[in-house]
């Protein structure tokens, strides 16, 4: 009897406590806000980055186009001639960086539009595909580059470097592979005081979390999340954003917190909109806005 009356009571307790992720479900997403289409037509949208001004900058690689989210003006074409821009990142500068595969090259925008290359060539032999970025608050460029063949190549265009790596560009201009033991990396974010990164090897259906040192190399590769993310993002209380058939969040421990069914499997995400509430959302033909009660940090 005093084993029955011990479990009965444990129970209790048990089912009384309040749920962790019922909690986070309420906090981080606005009351009653649904996900909402802003935008449609494309062929597949890919590499939201959010501006000073909360406006939001995301790619249609296959019609290697990139196009600009307004909160109150919707979605304007910004330059049509990218490079095939996939995943990009603003710097503190203001300037656009991206992954442009049509040439296996980093780039940035000037306000002229203009495209200036800023890295290709991993000794001496064309990068895979840079797909994904994140710039640390020192500068420091950190890209992806799994190898997935584009129509766009010529047909003797082939994978030649010998790994699907993780590179850092520094502030310096110097170029080192910080992971080179990824199935197939792709989405990339690291935290706003620039000490933790987060990348995703998306051919293991696994998330990394590493600790960055001072010199901008990677140590204490931790597993954090089990999902193959195409894209991510992170918020102001440390939450992270995944793509993998749906949304998922999971909080800086690596608890998921959070499911957000979007009616197109996403690609990436980031936070926009001039108080970084909106979480902005590509999926395929579309993309999808959904406002929150966190903000976004990038």
């Amino acid at each position: 009897m005093k084993i029955q009356n011990t479990v009965y009571f444990l129970l209790v307790i048990l089912f009384s406590m309040p749920s962790i992720y019922s909690q986070n479900t309420i906090d981080i997403v606005k009351k009653n806000a649904q996900v909402e289409m802003a935008g449609t037509g494309f062929l597949f949208t890919e590499g939201p980055a959010v501006a000073n001004d909360g406006r939001v900058y995301f790619t249609d690689q296959p019609n290697d186009k990139i196009h600009v989210w307004d909160e109150k003006k919707g979605i304007s074409l910004y330059l049509e001639g990218t490079k095939r821009s996939n995943g990009m990142y603003f710097n503190k500068k203001g300037q656009l960086f991206a992954c442009a595969d049509e040439n296996n090259q980093l780039v940035y925008f000037d306000e002229n539009k203009k495209i200036n290359v800023v890295f290709q060539d991993f000794e001496g032999k064309h990068l895979n595909a840079p797909n994904d970025l994140w710039i640390a608050p020192n500068g420091t460029i950190y890209f992806t580059d799994p190898y997935y063949h584009r129509t766009w190549w010529h047909d003797d265009h082939k994978e030649v470097q010998d790994v699907q790596g993780v590179y850092l560009l520094s502030p310096l201009g110097k170029v080192t592979r910080v992971i080179s033991d990824f199935v197939k990396p792709n989405g990339i974010i690291g935290t706003p005081d620039g000490k933790t990164l987060y990348v995703a090897d998306i051919g293991d259906n696994k998330i990394w979390k590493y600790t960055i040192q001072d010199d901008g190399t990677l140590a204490n590769k931790t597993f954090f999340a089990p999902h193959g993310s195409d894209g991510m993002t992170i918020d102001t209380k440390g939450n992270v954003y995944l793509t993998s058939g749906k949304v998922w969040v999971y909080n800086a421990k690596g608890v998921l917190i959070k499911e957000i069914e979007v009616p197109e499997k996403p690609s990436n995400v980031c936070f926009g909109g001039k108080k970084r509430n909106v979480l902005f959302i590509t999926a395929r033909t579309s993309v999808y806005t959904l406002k929150m009660k966190v903000k976004g940090v990038n």
